[in-house]
């Protein structure tokens, strides 16, 4: 599946614009997500641009996957 493609089946799906997966997309890049701060920072952005709020209890609990490589397959499944 070609990237444009990828990007408005997500767009669709989540309602967000294209144009903020790309700019989250293009800071993810230049951050280490192994520091905490970054990770809660990246949380909040997008729940921001999705609509939905996340719990300080959800937050810590996909902070902890992420540290130790616990990631889901299915990513709904966090939600």
């Amino acid at each position: 599946m070609n990237r444009d493609r990828l990007l408005q089946k997500v767009s669709a799906k989540t309602n967000v614009r294209t144009e903020d997966i790309l700019k989250l997309a293009n800071q993810l890049q230049s951050k280490d997500l192994k520091k905490e701060a970054n990770l809660r920072q990246l949380i909040q952005e997008v729940s921001k641009l999705a609509g939905k709020p996340v719990s300080k209890e959800k937050e810590d609990r996909i902070i902890a996957l992420v540290q130790n490589n616990q990631i889901p397959e299915n990513l709904e499944n966090l939600m």
